[in-house]
């Protein structure tokens, strides 16, 4: 009997339990996945990849979805009646990419009240009009991929009062940004804008990001306080700048809660001075290999009391540890000094 029980209850704390949807368009795949006791809570993910160039947007999708991939179906233009109708009102997650999409009209997502992910990587869009992300609750944009020319990062700020919102990015040649956040509530936490042809690094002052991705733009220099007032990001990486040259000291201040930094892949990048890690009290890891940096300054750490683990060049994998002073025996152990053991010897340090 109590083993009986026992098989009664665990049937009931399953946490997901996926199952067909009868009303799925051709061509896609639809799945409910349910929470919790009886049921009691479930969600509707919906895969329309590739439907092919005959289907007509939109298409129709279970009331209640919540994940919706229409990546790689030729979309092209946006226009405002591509995602309207009731099983769109409920997205949280959107994937667009790899669409060949050039415009979206100012209203095409407007609808989309709970939409916290987008994905609009991999298309052909040179600019975004004024307020066409006004009122998402966005935390994650992706926009790498494309060949943006300017870019307002006002364009992630909701609605307050029924003030629009505007945006602004650079063809994939992006060379400034301009922002009045004024006012106004910031969701996003995550922006992809890599693989664009930013010369400089965006001024992001104001936005709550913890994970922000330049890779592959075509930016030379890292000025001081580029990253100025990003307090909460965790995760910053600036990799595959081909043409990237100098940091100046204090390139990174103001981010206080940086935990781990990647600067691979930066081959033009050569020396950098201790000052360039001022004010990284928290990063854990930072990553250097395959760029033009073959030694690091021996006052580093005192920059960066938190760091664990550095990679320099193709295989020096350097670690924090403690040399241990010689006993003395009126005056005990001398105190312990931190430093940078490295797995390859003769790295000047």
């Amino acid at each position: 009997m109590m083993a009986l029980l026992l098989c009664f209850g665990l049937s009931l704390l399953v946490a997901v339990q996926p199952s067909a949807v009868k009303n799925c368009h051709p061509g896609c795949h639809c799945e409910v996945e349910s929470f919790g006791l009886f049921d009691s809570f479930s969600l509707t993910r919906v895969d329309c990849r590739g439907l092919g160039p005959s289907t007509t947007m939109p298409i129709t999708i279970p009331l209640d979805t919540a994940h919706l991939d229409l990546s790689s179906n030729n979309m092209g233009p946006l226009s405002d009646t591509m995602l309207a109708g009731p099983g769109y009102t409920t997205l949280v997650s959107l994937d667009l990419s790899s669409n060949h999409i050039t415009k979206i009209s100012p209203n095409a997502l407007s609808k989309l009240r709970y939409l916290e992910t987008l994905d609009l990587s991999h298309n052909n869009l040179e600019r975004l009009s004024p307020g066409c992300f006004s009122g998402l609750p966005l935390v994650e944009v992706d926009l790498s991929h494309n060949s943006f020319q300017e870019f307002d990062m006002d364009i992630f700020a909701s609605k307050i009062n029924g003030e629009p919102v505007s945006v602004d990015l650079s063809n994939n040649k992006l060379v400034s940004v301009s922002m009045n956040l004024h006012g106004r509530v910031l969701h996003i936490q995550s922006l992809n804008l890599s693989a664009n042809r930013l010369s400089s690094v965006l001024k992001l002052e104001g936005l709550p990001l913890r994970y922000l991705n330049l890779d592959g733009n075509p930016i030379t220099q890292i000025k001081e306080g580029a990253f100025a007032q990003l307090k909460d990001l965790v995760y910053l990486s600036i990799s595959g700048l081909q043409e990237l040259q100098d940091m100046e000291p204090y390139s990174f201040k103001g981010l206080q809660s940086l935990q781990v930094l990647d600067l691979l892949n930066n081959p033009k990048l050569k020396t950098l001075s201790p000052a360039v890690f001022s004010g990284l009290e928290s990063l854990q890891e930072l990553n250097l290999s395959g760029s033009g940096v073959a030694s690091l300054p021996k006052t580093m750490l005192s920059h960066l009391p938190s760091i664990k683990s550095i990679t320099v060049g193709r295989s020096i994998h350097c670690w924090r540890t403690q040399k241990q002073g010689q006993f003395h025996r009126q005056l005990g152990q001398a105190q312990n000094n931190e430093v940078l053991n490295c797995n390859i010897e003769g790295i000047v340090l």
